[in-house]
């Protein structure tokens, strides 16, 4: 895909202007780093950073018993929040396998707001609307909304001092506004920080992004891009579609089996995933830590007494560790436990690990 066929979000031009560097990723024309990584990672842990991710999917599901359609659809028990709560989930097929993980932000039981990943918006959207009794409409709001970040110890700081509401749960939301302008603000983030995700409309978000940053700024913070996000993420451990899980990996072997409501009567895929967890996977999703200098990155093969053991599904340097990182599918036949030392094959030259169970570094969302 050229430059020319990503699709940019809402402030695009505000990233030129602070001096971004760009990728692709998701079909979206992604800014990357501001001041590099480190430096932006770092912020995220011991301060503030603020991220732009309104490349995120967005889709309302509304009418009567729509919460109770959305709750049969996707994994998650629903029936275990009401309104005002967020909630992680996933969206499967028939065989157990992921078309998406998302949150779900339950309004009312006539109304939930799903945020699902960029790439995947239009086939989580899709498969629900296929399915969609009469009276509920599922509508894909993918650009009418924009996705801001703040993350880290002094986010609740930055957010008071613009007047936004910060008394709220860990996976829970509040509406309010800025200077007059619609904000939704959510209690959830995707760093292991404490933080806030902010959705104002799409045409808002260049005002409250230029609000935050000023604020994030005068905390001793930074603007962060998709570098740190990703380090950040793969230091907790959390899944990335298309890496950690996918139609071809369950929630299961990604350890996201709490997301599951295993009692609930129905969910598509509840089947194929009941008799997973009967017989046992065949992977399972766990850390690896270097023992020895190197980076490791997806894709590379896991060993273990000379025999492949597995795979790397993600891998980073660890800004927080000073050491390469990685998650990997490994085979339960291998029985391996943390602790245990295996190789990873980089380019030929075997790199000593040892596996761990994530997160590499503690976690401090509430």
């Amino acid at each position: 895909m050229t430059d020319e066929q990503l699709l940019q979000g809402p402030i695009h031009a505000v990233h030129v202007e602070l001096g971004a560097t760009f990728a692709p990723f998701g079909g979206w024309q992604m800014p990357v780093s501001y001041a590099g990584v480190v430096a932006e990672h770092t912020s995220v842990r011991e301060n503030v950073g603020l991220f732009d991710v309104s490349h995120l999917g967005k889709a309302s599901v509304r009418g009567e018993g729509a919460a109770e359609f959305v709750n049969s659809a996707l994994t998650n028990d629903l029936g275990k929040v009401g309104s005002g709560k967020a909630q992680y989930t996933l969206c499967c097929n028939e065989s157990g396998g992921v078309i998406d993980d998302l949150i779900a932000y339950f309004v009312s039981d006539d109304e939930v707001f799903l945020v699902p990943n960029a790439a995947n918006t239009a086939d989580v959207v899709a498969a629900l609307v296929a399915r969609a009794p009469a009276g509920v409409v599922v509508e894909n709001q993918h650009r009418e909304f924009g996705v801001l970040a703040v993350q880290g110890p002094r986010s609740g700081a930055v957010l008071r001092a613009l007047g936004l509401p910060t008394e709220i749960e860990y996976m829970a939301f509040e509406d309010s506004e800025l200077g007059g302008l619609p904000i939704r603000v959510c209690r959830t983030g995707y760093t292991g920080e404490v933080g806030y995700e902010l959705l104002p409309r799409w045409s808002d978000s260049e005002s409250v992004f230029r609000s935050l940053l000023e604020v994030v700024r005068a905390e001793g913070g930074q603007a962060a891009g998709l570098g740190a996000r990703d380090t950040l993420r793969t230091e907790m451990g959390y899944p990335l579609h298309g890496h950690e899980l996918s139609l071809d990996i369950s929630p299961l072997e990604a350890r996201c089996g709490w997301a599951v409501g295993w009692k609930k009567p129905t969910f598509w895929g509840k089947e194929a995933l009941v008799e997973e967890k009967s017989a046992g996977s065949a992977r399972k999703l766990w850390g690896i830590k270097a023992l020895d200098r190197g980076v490791l990155r997806a894709g590379l093969s896991v060993l273990r007494d000379g025999a492949a053991v597995g795979e790397t599904t993600s891998g980073t340097f660890s800004p927080t560790l000073k050491v390469g990182i990685a998650l990997a599918l490994l085979d339960s036949d291998a029985a391996v436990s943390p602790g245990d030392e295996v190789e990873v094959d980089v380019r030929g030259r075997a790199l000593r690990c040892v596996v761990v169970a994530p997160p590499f570094v503690d976690t401090h969302t509430k």
